[in-house]
């Protein structure tokens, strides 16, 4: 029990890690660590019967409903790591710096959970079902290569925000945080949560709260009834995604709330070798074994494919 809780924590720190990094998503890292159907189940927990529980203030199974187990040491490992890589080692200050280096990384662990996945899906397989994976590919492409947009400031927008960004980050390949940016709302609500301009917050968290609520039980009822299918269009997002994080990008930021974050980024390949080609080759090979090693000793392989 103790191991398995370790391993939790452990993964969710991984979780968190990829969080922190502009473009790489949560859900990404989730998915390549074995979790994701869990993770989708577990926050599917919190569902109607769950809210009459406590609106009745039935204690024991608002406790043991929900599956408490499995997201607190997960949710333990993931804000230990946010705390890690922004406290003690300032993860988006060496992104600025040695960019090629950390998404290098993440490049390799991406990359390398699509090879695995290829593999165990088979190749008769990926062209029966080719269609999946070249819808969300378009999909993952036209997602990541969006350009921030003027947007309305409606409270039904706003809303629709909310909803849209939380099902992004629980999607693997995409952010949260990136499609705010490019909805031109990451500022304005963060803003309104900095002066509490419940005006704003509130359509948000009911955008958000519906999202959670909506996309989390379509993606289960996909995993379940059209699982190759759903694992197919996941893995051609993932795909897609490998576009914002190859090391080799001209980034471009905008300053919100006194902060850099990331806005587009336009991939090229270098022209003459250097110490920063070597270090991020290295880098992704050090991703590709991970991801290796992680599918040889994962205990949850089996329920990814």
């Amino acid at each position: 029990m103790l191991i398995s809780r370790l391993k939790l924590i452990a993964k969710g720190f991984c979780v968190g890690s990829a969080d922190v990094v502009p473009g790489v998503s949560g859900g990404t890292m989730a998915f390549i660590l074995g979790i994701y159907p869990q993770l989708i189940n577990a926050i599917k927990s919190f569902d109607s019967e769950w809210l009459k529980m406590v609106l009745s203030f039935n204690l024991k199974e608002i406790i043991n409903r929900p599956h408490f187990g499995f997201l607190i040491p997960l949710g333990v490992g993931a804000v230990s790591a946010l705390i890690f890589f922004t406290r003690v080692i300032s993860l988006p200050t060496l992104i600025r710096t040695q960019p090629e280096i950390i998404y290098g990384l993440f490049f390799g662990l991406v990359l390398g959970s699509i090879v695995l996945l290829f593999r165990h899906l088979g190749m008769s397989l990926l062209l029966k079902q080719a269609l999946y994976l070249i819808l969300g590919i378009l999909f993952g492409g036209f997602v990541v290569t969006l350009v921030p947009a003027s947007t309305p400031d409606s409270s039904w927008f706003i809303f629709l925000c909310g909803a849209i960004a939380i099902s992004a980050m629980i999607l693997p390949g995409i952010s949260g945080s990136f499609i705010l940016l490019m909805m031109k709302k990451y500022a304005y609500i963060f803003n309104a949560i900095g002066h509490f301009d419940f005006s704003i917050i509130l359509p948000f968290i009911f955008g958000i709260m519906t999202g959670i609520v909506l996309f989390t039980r379509v993606l289960s009822y996909l995993l379940k009834r059209f699982y190759q299918q759903t694992i197919l269009f996941i893995t051609g997002i993932l795909i897609a995604s490998l576009y914002v994080i190859w090391p080799f990008q001209t980034r471009v930021y905008e300053i919100v709330r006194d902060k850099e974050r990331l806005v587009s980024s336009v991939p090229y390949l270098p022209e003459a070798y250097s110490n920063q080609i070597f270090y991020s080759l290295i880098m992704m090979l050090i991703g590709l074994v991970l991801v290796v090693v992680l599918d040889y000793f994962s205990e949850k392989n089996s329920t990814l494919i």
